[in-house]
């Protein structure tokens, strides 16, 4: 059974088929968000310290960390930035992390300071990408996303996105990196715009995961871009896309619908145990209330989580909701 390790501090988490859904908390991203970009660049982490202590409350299993706040050259500016980034956020809950980035450098300088197993988000088919970011995945031993892009751009055909997933999964082979360590992004496409594009990707996941055996992720929220009441398409897109063998999504987890629709798929799917995780959330369920988890151990801001395992990515999705 395929499993793939990521780890805080002190706490590790499986992503596999036999596993909960994994939801990856994707709100510390300033890109699309002008007031939380300005606030990172003025060093303002208010609205990054709120947003990490929303999402691991509400059930996040992990959290995305991005601090692309400019195209002028990130290069310079984002590494430390990130870096300040990611520390703030590991020091402030104890969630495994996603170091979400498509400079290699912010990579590499966040990977440094990473505690316990960070994914890597993301790499591409592109051989200047692979030739950049698997060294790094490889020395830190620390699992990467794979999206299914690359020198031509994101292929419409399901059956392209599927070749460029194979590629990358074998490349990773060449540097010493296992399968049970890519995490394939198939890219979901925007229903509104692509009347297929749901039967795509469940096509498309049954083979990642009986011909690949791969873990795999996505930007959730892209399948509602451009329709009305997202949240509503979001939260039926979930149990079908975890049915159809997806393992994590990038999500919005302070969006009580698409929870909601997460713990009930895990009920179906088996992998919540006894259903104890959906009796302990709604319980004292009453309609009309939102509901999430009992709140999560955290610490105050600069006290750090003790412990540490092993030292230890972003490529834009068009429609976080």
């Amino acid at each position: 059974m395929t499993r793939t390790i990521v780890a805080s501090a002190s706490r590790e988490i499986v992503i596999g088929f036999d596993q909960p859904f994994c939801v990856i908390g994707e709100r510390i991203n300033p890109t699309g968000r002008k007031k939380l970009a300005a606030e990172m660049v003025a060093g303002n982490f208010e609205t990054v310290i709120k947003d990490a202590l929303e999402q691991a409350a509400a059930g996040a299993t992990m959290l995305d960390v991005n601090a692309g706040v400019t195209a002028v050259d990130p290069n310079a500016t984002e590494p430390a930035l990130l870096v300040q980034t990611l520390e703030i956020v590991q020091n402030l809950v104890d969630l495994p992390l996603s170091i979400d980035s498509s400079v290699t450098a912010a990579i590499e300088a966040a990977l440094k300071v990473a505690k316990g197993r960070p994914l890597v988000n993301s790499v591409t088919g592109e051989e200047e990408k692979l030739e950049a970011i698997l060294p790094l995945v490889k020395k830190y031993n620390v699992p990467v996303v794979a999206i299914s892009n690359d020198e031509t751009g994101i292929s419409m055909d399901p059956d392209v996105r599927f070749a460029v997933a194979k590629k990358i999964v074998e490349r990773c082979a060449d540097f010493g990196i296992p399968a049970h360590d890519v995490v394939v992004d198939p890219l979901v496409m925007p229903i509104g715009a692509l009347g297929d594009a749901g039967r795509q990707v469940f096509a498309l996941l049954r083979r990642l995961r009986e011909e690949l055996k791969v873990n795999t992720t996505c930007g959730l929220s892209n399948i509602s871009f451009g329709l009305p009441h997202r949240h509503g398409i979001n939260a039926g897109f979930i149990p079908m896309v975890i049915g159809a063998g997806m393992t994590s999504a990038i999500m919005n987890p302070v969006r009580p619908q698409e929870m909601e629709a997460v713990r009930a798929a895990n009920v179906l799917n088996g992998t919540d145990k006894d259903c104890m995780n959906w009796i302990k959330t709604y319980k004292d369920y009453k309609p009309g209330e939102a509901h999430a988890p009992a709140p999560v151990a955290v610490n105050a801001p600069g006290e750090g989580a003790a412990g540490g395992r092993r030292r230890g990515g972003r490529e834009a999705r068009m429609g976080r909701g």
